[in-house]
């Protein structure tokens, strides 16, 4: 039974202690309606927007998206990427930054059809909002945004590196130890914290101006890519493309390692190409969603490829792969050549400047994603606020920054940096899950079980496969299995294909080959997310924890309440009709 209450004439969950308890004791029955409610195209661009009350401005174009979509994805972490991928693949790691970049691509179109149709703030937390319910979006939408805030505090960090690479000066001097703290979180950094609140006042001010100061840094930064690759280029040499410095310990060729180091090595620089994912946030400012979003979304990630392959060419040219530094392979090349130690404060600059764009983008992305589940009443409702005059989720924004600030002020770079990306790669692995839902479920009665069992069943396939690719040892036994198995997984897919009809083919904008594409973006997604260690696992556990507590605790409780008050005012009938509208 539900517990009503009166708050100016409306039911709350929250209005006394009292109430609160009886609340809880309702958990399991506003669960069972509540988890897997799901929302339509037209609410989301109507109703729920309106929770914000001023709305964001369309000021934003398809060249404002490839460059917050370059800023977002050309950060430091190529410089250090190359060398760990370098190690894996040798020089085929260009071959690796190729499939990476392909496979980024078919993960972006995913987003790019819910982007083009469902032009709001709220990302993959909206798209799996209208496709798999309310608990499923906050689940997935609140990890990503622990990630994103775990990224920046950990990129902050590296800035205070990179510019005292560029400068010359250690960075201890720049940061100071308080020994009272336990290790790893005793390293005060006040460069950081500066960096994180700076770019906080500026996406607060304006997106326009956000993507300005944006375009301006990343023109920067890839002038200084550029400056790098020619001088990689110039003081290269072709024979270190197929030769090792010691060929007595370490394989020769362009393919050392065969297939085996190629995919290892774009499991190893996928992680450089995410930041497109902070893009589809913007789409609510965009002026024109059909025409600019394709352009802008693919186009940063195709160029970014490009900047990438380069960038590994050079790499490999400048040493044989047996002598790459896995952590700092540009300085350390060119350090250790007579002459060329000036270009490390290049690297020093460049790389500072990609900080900066990569922090932008991402707490511009971050920002928006709050604001969306601010709206859909599952967290507080003040983080939807839009300021009248800046038109920017402020208070978001400005809570998140401060939340980075305080983590990047004294934990440790490693530690953070083994707490991300697993958030990323399982929120891309649901919206390619939820385009493939929404494609094949038809309107009506009939039910979505086909579809759902294809999708569960691809995905233990894919899982599989990857548990043998990293379990099983070498040899004709485990070749003979990946080839069933992938075997299998197309045998899956085009029984799907031939047997299951698309139901809502897109007016606007659709993504080519279904379901192969997404089903692709699937495997490597699970793929990727096989070749993440066990401090990654451990932290998704944690906060997945804790995500479900929050909603168990608050959130349910406070979207029945707005259900309760006519905030959800759309019939199940309608909602299964406006489920293909989008």
């Amino acid at each position: 039974m539900e517990v009503p209450s009166s708050n100016n004439g409306g039911h709350s969950s929250f209005s006394s202690f009292r109430v609160y308890l009886n609340s809880l004791s309702v958990t399991p029955s506003r669960l069972a309606r509540r988890a897997i409610s799901v929302s339509t195209s037209s609410d989301e661009m109507s109703r729920v927007r309106a929770v914000s009350g001023d709305q964001m401005r369309r000021t934003l174009r398809w060249y404002d998206l490839i460059g917050l979509g370059i800023g977002g994805m050309v950060g430091a972490g190529v410089f250090v990427t190359t060398g760990h991928a370098s190690r894996a693949a040798g020089p085929s790691i260009v071959v690796s930054y190729t499939i990476a970049g392909l496979c980024a691509l078919l993960s972006a179109f995913c987003y790019t059809e819910f982007a083009v149709h469902l032009p709001v703030a709220g990302g993959a937390f909206s798209y799996i909002r209208i496709t798999f319910g309310e608990f499923p979006a906050f689940f997935t939408g609140a990890n990503l945004i622990m990630d994103y805030v775990m990224s920046n505090a950990a990129v902050s960090r590296s800035f205070t590196s990179y510019l005292g690479t560029a400068f010359g000066i250690s960075t201890s001097k720049w940061r100071f130890v308080v020994s009272s703290l336990p290790d790893g979180f005793n390293e005060i950094d006040p460069v950081a914290v500066v960096v994180v609140l700076a770019i906080t006042v500026i996406i607060c001010y304006s997106t326009r101006e956000s993507s300005k100061v944006n375009m301006i840094m990343t023109a920067f930064h890839i002038a200084f890519i550029f400056f790098v690759i020619v001088i990689g280029f110039l003081k290269g040499n072709s024979k270190n493309l197929s030769l090792p410095a010691n060929p007595e310990q370490h394989p020769s060729g362009f393919f050392p390692f065969g297939a085996a180091g190629v995919f290892n090595g774009a499991a190893m620089v996928y992680l450089s190409y995410i930041g497109y994912d902070a893009v589809s946030t913007m789409s609510e400012e965009v002026q024109n969603p059909v025409k600019d979003i394709p352009v802008g979304v693919s186009g940063s990630v195709a160029i970014v490829t490009v900047l990438y392959c380069l960038m590994a060419v050079s790499m490999s040219m400048l040493l044989p792969y047996d002598l790459i530094d896995p952590e700092a392979p540009f300085s350390v090349a060119f350090r250790e050549s007579n002459g060329w130690e000036w270009v490390t404060k290049v690297v020093g600059i460049g790389a500072s400047f990609g900080i900066l764009t990569s922090l932008l983008v991402a707490m511009l992305g971050q920002a928006r994603y709050m604001c969306v589940i601010g709206r859909s009443r599952v967290v507080p409702v003040w983080f939807a606020k839009i300021h009248p005059k800046t038109s920017t989720p402020v208070n978001a924004s400005a809570f998140l920054g401060i939340f980075t600030a305080a983590l990047a002020l004294f934990t440790d770079l490693n530690i953070l940096l083994d707490l991300v990306s697993i958030g990323t790669l399982f929120v891309f692995y649901m919206v390619a899950n939820a385009l493939i839902f929404r494609r094949y479920v038809p309107v009506g009665p009939t039910k979505p079980w086909p579809t759902l069992s294809f999708l569960t069943l691809f995905s233990i396939t894919s899982l599989v496969f990857t548990l043998i690719w990293k379990l099983a040892p070498q040899g004709k036994p485990k070749a003979f299995m990946l080839g069933a198995n992938a075997v299998v997984a197309i045998a899956i897919a085009l029984i799907f294909h031939c047997v299951v009809p698309q139901a809502n083919k897109p007016e606007l904008w659709g993504v080519p080959f279904m379901p192969w594409t997404p089903c692709v973006s699937i495997f490597l997604n699970i793929f990727l997310l096989g070749s993440l260690g066990a401090p990654s696992y451990v932290r998704f556990g944690f906060f997945s924890g804790l995500i479900v507590l929050v909603y168990l605790f608050y959130g349910v409780h406070a979207s029945s309440d707005a259900e309760a008050n006519g905030y959800f005012g759309v019939k199940d009938g309608q909602v299964l009709k406006e489920l293909t509208d989008v």
